[in-house]
């Protein structure tokens, strides 16, 4: 790797922990209720959201009201967002006559922007019209987001609250996320992407002739190109904020009008870290102990660098194959060097692969190169953080509420050590949070390995894989991996559109995000109602490095107990033959 790389990442990082406390703090004002400056402006807006709604603000819920609200919410969501793309063709903003999208795809497509994956089985300029992606895909990005983050507002109550039977009002959670820290947050950096080029219009594609024509595939010559245009920077903005990922175009944060300019890339890859990252602050100050929140955070750094320097590694050497021809891969003034298949040369591998570590480390799912060109390990490294179940930065909300499932099931084999009852922040953890926490991490991963056993075996599975071998298994993997976690990139040689692939991947997410969900909701429910016990000597101090590592140590015996039979039989088998 460069001095240059290393100077990128190390400003990327800078940046983002100068941002991490001021965020941070603000949000967990706006959770507390408290005053804050936009206030004055989205605060009548917000009276009246609730007045219309008919939501009493002052009232709170219990977990089971709590779950009740959230899956009302997206249900109906669900079938809006269903039903606008099945009629797609009968609405206006659809200069490109659109037909309306098949049953399957549809689903598909509802239930991943529902559920925060944004999983695409789809070309967004040739299949989604304006009104679709503004109306639809633009408004699930802020209501899966904030759904995310009121979950875990929810979960941090249960555990500062002591002797409560109440975790906060679902209704209230969502409004103040989407007024006073999406919004205003999205806007911001729709203006700067706008600015760098990202194209925000209403207006049809354009047609341009040519300065050579080419031959198409009915060997016939095609003289000009339509360039496809659209609303694109409002929804790059919140895909990227709220950790939604997709695309407005099919080449995603490839396309040269959704990343136009190396600023661009830089503000989006901070966008996609900012949230999950300062959430961690939020947490310390939410249960009035901000060490507990940068302990969080160091955990997620302890398991994200390593990754991160594998995938910078692995792929800077570049193709062994090519090694062995005698073809030089090495960097220097005329040549980038390394693996640059499937990798746009705006940006280069360094953040390329800075990009797919964020990007799956942050359940995001966007793209600005191409997962299935990485070499072996470098395709590991991001295949393998989706696995550990995106709670290294994560989604908004979910990472951080899987990350501290994981700080509990860590307190709980810390108290087995040491036959002592475990304590998480003064809380005793006993049978039913630990049935809970079972939940969290089982579902997701039997999602995986029971979805890629069947498309192995079904011929409708098989038909998907574009690759013979380990990697073509790779791709099966790769996407279950990433419906069941909610993070929606692909090894891009699966093809996924079709009835098989729609409805296994839409099931995979649909009980990914929810039934993960509902466990965490329990144990905030739980937790509330316990008192807070003051530690004592026997106490295992959650904030010290001790701590850290043993919260990183068990989010990695855990992936690799789980994953490793099969990461054996795909990117490591593939690495081993290369």
């Amino acid at each position: 790797m460069t001095s240059n790389g290393v100077i990128q990442i190390c400003v990327l990082f800078a940046v983002l922990l100068l941002l991490v406390k001021p965020l941070g703090s603000y949000m967990a004002r706006v959770y507390a209720g408290q005053t804050v400056l936009l206030g004055r402006i989205v605060g009548p807006l917000e009276r009246w959201i609730y007045r219309v709604c008919g939501v009493h603000p002052e009232g709170e819920m219990d977990w089971k009201d709590y779950a009740r609200s959230l899956l009302f919410f997206h249900a109906a969501g669900f079938l809006l967002l269903y039903l606008l793309q099945r009629c797609q063709a009968f609405l206006p903003f659809n200069p490109q006559s659109l037909t309306g999208v098949a049953p399957a795809l549809a689903f598909n497509t509802a239930v991943s922007f529902m559920t925060n994956t944004n999983w695409q089985a789809y070309a967004g300029e040739t299949t989604m019209s304006y009104m679709t992606q503004m109306l639809g895909l633009t408004v699930q990005n802020f209501a899966s987001a904030a759904s995310g983050m009121a979950v875990l507002a929810a979960f941090i109550r249960g555990l500062a609250r002591q002797q409560a039977a109440t975790i906060g009002n679902y209704w209230v959670d969502m409004v103040r996320t989407v007024l006073y820290i999406l919004l205003p947050l999205s806007i911001a950096l729709s203006i700067l992407l706008v600015s760098q080029g990202v194209v925000q219009t209403l207006a049809p594609a354009v047609h341009v002739t040519r300065l050579q024509s080419t031959v198409g595939g009915m060997e016939q010559a095609v003289a000009d190109q339509v360039i496809p245009r659209g609303p694109a920077a409002s929804q790059v903005a919140i895909k990227q904020i709220g950790t939604n990922g997709g695309g407005f175009f099919n080449a995603n944060s490839a396309h040269p009008l959704e990343n136009p300019t190396p600023i661009s890339n830089a503000l989006e890859l901070l966008a996609i870290l900012l949230l999950p990252a300062a959430l961690c602050y939020t947490f310390g100050k939410m249960v009035g102990d901000t060490r507990q929140g940068w302990a969080i955070f160091a955990a997620m750094l302890l398991v994200f660098i390593p990754l991160l320097m594998l995938c910078l590694w692995s792929e800077q050497a570049g193709n062994p194959a090519l090694t062995g021809l005698g073809i030089d891969q090495m960097p220097g003034e005329q040549q980038p060097g390394g693996n640059m298949e499937g990798k746009e040369a705006r940006f280069g591998i360094v953040n390329s692969a800075l990009w797919a570590v964020a990007t799956t480390a942050a359940s995001n799912g966007s793209v600005n190169a191409m997962h299935d060109s990485f070499t072996p390990l470098g395709g590991l490294a991001p295949l393998w953080l989706i696995q550990l179940g995106e709670v290294v930065f994560g989604g908004v909300g979910s990472g951080l509420y899987g990350m501290l499932v994981f700080a509990v099931i860590a307190v709980f084999v810390a108290g087995l050590m040491v036959g002592r009852t475990p304590e998480y922040l003064g809380k005793k953890i006993e049978a039913f949070e630990m049935k809970m926490a079972s939940l969290v991490i089982l579902i997701p991963a039997a999602l995986i390995l029971v979805g890629t056993a069947v498309a192995l075996i079904a011929k409708a599975g098989l038909a998907g894989i574009s690759n013979p071998g380990p990697h073509g298994f790779t791709e099966v993997l790769y996407a279950f991996s990433s419906a069941a976690n909610n993070n929606g990139s692909a090894f891009a040689g699966l093809s996924a559109d079709s009835v098989f692939y729609n409805l296994s991947l839409g099931l995979a997410m649909l009980i990914g995000r929810f039934w993960v969900m509902i466990p965490v909701l329990a144990m905030a429910g739980s937790l509330a109602g316990k008192k807070i016990i003051p530690s004592g000597p026997g106490t295992l101090p959650t904030h010290a490095p001790l701590f850290v590592v043993l919260l990183a140590g068990v989010v990695l015996l855990v992936g690799a107990l789980t994953f490793l039979p099969a990461l054996a039989l795909g990117p490591i088998a593939e690495f081993m033959v290369s």
